[in-house]
C-alpha cells in the first residue's frame, strides 16, 4: 500500500491553511488588464487583505523588492515595480484588519538585528499579536549595492548572518518576563523591579548591548516564515522557522518529497516532525468547467508573457538582446552566449544555457511553438487550475496526504483576484470539513496551530526541570 492510496490517509482530518502574497517586483501579476488596480494605492492592498479576511485566510503576506530590475543597465519597465516598506504598509492594514496575520519579508543581510526586530516586535503589538516575518538572505552584491556596505557578504555567510539575527531578534522579544508591566494602577512601579533582561550577543556579525523597549506581544514572538530551498536554507528552516513557504505546491509528489524532506530535517533538529507549517506558494484559476478554467488559464499565461516579457525571457537564457524579435516568431538560430552571469535583473546566472536551449528548440519544433509559447509552456509552471468542488477535492488530498499544510496563493489580478477562492473554493472546503468556519484564535500563531515560540520552550523546559 503507497502513501496515495485512498484508503491509507495519515492526517484524514487535516485542515488546509490560506494566505495571500502580495508580490514584490513581478510580472505575474497583471497590471495592464482594465479590471487591475494599482499596485501602491492603499486602498488596493486593503481591498485584498479584507478579502482574505472574509476567507477566513491566515495571513496577508507581503513580497519584497529592495532594488527595481534592470536589463543592461535601464530599468526593466515591463513588470510592476516597487512596493511601500513592508512594515509601514502592515502596520496600516492592522488598523483596517482584525484578525488575519501580516507578514513582512525583510532581509537580513541588509538590515539590522535590533532595529528590524524593534520594528517587528511594534507591528506584533499594534496588531494583538497578528505579526509574522519572512525571514530572506541575499549575497546579491547587485541589490547590495544600494545600502552602504554593497555586496559585502560572501555567500557561505548568509545563513550565519541570519541565524545569528535571529539569536539577537529572539533575545530582545524574550526580554521582558511575563507579567512585567503592573496590572494595577495601585502597583508601586509600572514595571517590577528587574523584568527587562538586557540583551548582550556578540558574534561574527553582531555586536550588541541594550535593554529591549518593548513587551511581548500576545503571541510571544512574530511567527517565522522561511523560502529558501536549498539544503542550507531547508535545514536553517528545520532548526529556526514555524513555517516555510516552499516551491514544491503544484506535482503531488514534489511536494510529498519536499514535506517528508522537512520532517526529516526537523526530527534531525530535535523538533516534532510537525512543528513547522508548509505553505507553498501558487497560483489558483477556477471556472465553472474544467474546459472554461482552460481557456482563463490561457489568458492568465499570454497576459501574463507578453511579448515584449518573453523576448526578455528568452533573452536571459540566450545572453542576447533580443528586443528587437518577433516573439510570435521560432526561436533564435543563434547559439546562446555562455556567461557566468548576464547581468539582466542584476542576480540571472546561466553558467551554460546550451542544454536548456536545445530542449526548448526540440519542444517547440515538436509542437510547432512560437517563441512566445515556448517560454508560457516551458517556463516555471505555476499553480492549479480547475472547478471549485474539483480543486477542493485535490487540495484536500494534498493536504490529508502530509504533501502541504495549506497554500501562499498569489492572486494573478489586484485587487479582485481573490474573490473566485473565497467565494467559491472556500465554500467547496468549508463543505468537506477541510477548512475552518471562524477564527478561533486572534493571533498569527494561533490561526496556524502552532506551539510557543522555540525559545519560549526551552525556558519553560528549564523552569519544569529546577
Amino acid at each position: 500500500m503507497t502513501r496515495t492510496d485512498a484508503n491509507d490517509v495519515p492526517y484524514p482530518d487535516a485542515q488546509l491553511h490560506f494566505g495571500v502574497f502580495f508580490q514584490g517586483v513581478n510580472h505575474w501579476t497583471i497590471w495592464s488588464d482594465p479590471a487591475s488596480g494599482s499596485q501602491i494605492d492603499p486602498a488596493s492592498y486593503r481591498r485584498v487583505a479584507q478579502t482574505a479576511e472574509r476567507g477566513l485566510f491566515d495571513a496577508f503576506f507581503l513580497g519584497e523588492g529592495l532594488r527595481l530590475r534592470e536589463v543592461d543597465g535601464k530599468i526593466h519597465d515591463l513588470d510592476v515595480a516597487g512596493r511601500p516598506d513592508a512594515i509601514t504598509q502592515l502596520a496600516a492594514l492592522a488598523a483596517v484588519t482584525e484578525k488575519i496575520g501580516l507578514v513582512s519579508t525583510s532581509n537580513t543581510t541588509f538590515n539590522e538585528a535590533t532595529d528590524l526586530a524593534r520594528r517587528l516586535s511594534g507591528l506584533d503589538l499594534l496588531s494583538a499579536g497578528r505579526a509574522g516575518w519572512n525571514v530572506v538572505t541575499t549575497d546579491n552584491a547587485w541589490t547590495g549595492a544600494n545600502f552602504r556596505r554593497g555586496g559585502y557578504l560572501d555567500h557561505a555567510d548568509r545563513y550565519l548572518r541570519a541565524e545569528q539575527f535571529l539569536t539577537v531578534a529572539r533575545a530582545l522579544w524574550d526580554g521582558w518576563a511575563d507579567g512585567a508591566i503592573a496590572g494595577s494602577t495601585d502597583a508601586p512601579a509600572w514595571s517590577a523591579p528587574g523584568s527587562v533582561t538586557r540583551v548582550r550577543e556578540h558574534t561574527a556579525q553582531f555586536d550588541v548591548d541594550l535593554a529591549p523597549t518593548l513587551p511581548r506581544s500576545a503571541q510571544g514572538h512574530p511567527v517565522i516564515f522561511q523560502a529558501g530551498d536549498s539544503a542550507e536554507g531547508r535545514d536553517f528552516a528545520a532548526r529556526n522557522a514555524d513555517v516555510i513557504f516552499s516551491a514544491h505546491g503544484t506535482e503531488f509528489d514534489d511536494a510529498l518529497a519536499f514535506a517528508d524532506d522537512i520532517r526529516n530535517r526537523l526530527r534531525a533538529a530535535g523538533r516534532p516532525s510537525d512543528d513547522l507549517r508548509i505553505l507553498p506558494g501558487t497560483e489558483i484559476i477556477i471556472g465553472a468547467t474544467e474546459a472554461e478554467a482552460e481557456e482563463k488559464r490561457r489568458w492568465i499565461r499570454f497576459s501574463q508573457v507578453t511579448p515584449a516579457t518573453a523576448l526578455n525571457v528568452a533573452g536571459l537564457l540566450w545572453n542576447l538582446d533580443l528586443t528587437d524579435r518577433d516573439a510570435d516568431g521560432p526561436l533564435p538560430a543563434e547559439d546562446p552566449v555562455i556567461a557566468e552571469n548576464s547581468g539582466a535583473f542584476g542576480s540571472r546566472r546561466i553558467a551554460d544555457p546550451r542544454e536548456t536551449v536545445a530542449r526548448w528548440r526540440a519542444q517547440a519544433e515538436a509542437n510547432h511553438w512560437s517563441l512566445r509559447e515556448t517560454v508560457i509552456a516551458l517556463g516555471p509552471q505555476r499553480g492549479h487550475q480547475g472547478t471549485p468542488a474539483g480543486l477542493a477535492e485535490k487540495f484536500l488530498h494534498f493536504a490529508r496526504h502530509g504533501a502541504v499544510d495549506g497554500f501562499n496563493i498569489t492572486p494573478y489580478l489586484i485587487p479582485d483576484g481573490l474573490d473566485d477562492i473565497v467565494n467559491l473554493l472556500v465554500p467547496e472546503l468549508q463543505e468537506r470539513g477541510g477548512y475552518r468556519t471562524e477564527y478561533s484564535g486572534r493571533t498569527l500563531r494561533e490561526h496556524l496551530g502552532l506551539r510557543e515560540p522555540l525559545t519560549r520552550r526551552a525556558t519553560a523546559t528549564s523552569r519544569q526541570a529546577g
